[in-house]
């Protein structure tokens, strides 16, 4: 029988009440994780402290976006504009603060975690390819930020049910803290290999290279 893997991923960080936490469990337990980071919150010298700190423990971190408000395929801005404001601007700060030269990833806001055409502009997408971008997308969604104390359950089953589960997390108030270390004991005890790799479905486009299918998840207007 083939060992379930799963990847945890953490988004909307760093917060500078929380985050800390999940780096000290991630640590505790030897676990590794990418977080991907919004551009508002490191804009200070706090939040950005925890990006380095969250590299220097082996973590992956990646682009969010700036904002975090609107999902770049709904934009009504100009495409230019958005990508400027959005992309180009968190990995403006974000990049002084990530090995060089390394993989640029991007998570793009999904909307409550949906999956489709919303995800990506067009301008987004050839933006992420012309500066090289690995785009990182999802399987598991299990609502922490909704549920912060059922979440575990459901991101388990995802494990058990899919071959490598990739899970949104967030390390933000109110979300999987409480009741993260609860779910790493869960992985263990079901032999779930919690690991950083990802599995191909989930990056349609890697290091620039377009190697999925981007009409499931671009725009389909200009």
């Amino acid at each position: 029988m083939k060992t379930k893997r799963a990847t945890l991923t953490f988004d909307n960080g760093p917060d500078p009440e929380v985050t800390p936490f999940v780096l000290d469990v991630l640590a505790r337990r030897r676990v590794r994780a990418h977080f991907f980071v919004l551009g508002k919150q490191i804009v200070d010298e706090a939040g950005r402290a925890l990006v380095i700190r969250a590299v220097d423990e082996g973590h992956l971190v990646g682009n969010h976006s700036f904002t975090h408000a609107i999902p770049l395929g709904e934009d009504p801005r100009p495409g230019p504009e958005v990508v400027e404001a959005e992309i180009a601007a968190t990995d403006a700060l974000l990049a002084p603060l990530l090995p060089c030269p390394g993989t640029k990833r991007f998570r793009p806001f999904g909307g409550g975690g949906l999956l489709g055409r919303h995800l990506l502009s067009r301008a987004a997408a050839e933006h992420l390819v012309t500066h090289r971008y690995s785009c990182v997308l999802w399987t598991s969604v299990p609502r922490d930020w909704v549920d912060p104390t059922g979440w575990p359950e459901r991101a388990l089953a995802d494990c058990i049910t899919q071959e490598h589960a990739v899970i949104v997390l967030h390390d933000i108030q109110g979300a999987c803290l409480d009741r993260l270390e609860d779910f790493l004991d869960a992985c263990a005890r079901e032999q779930v290999a919690l690991v950083t790799e990802l599995p191909p479905d989930v990056v349609p486009i890697l290091d620039g290279n377009v190697v999925g299918d981007l009409d499931a998840i671009v725009a389909a207007s200009a």
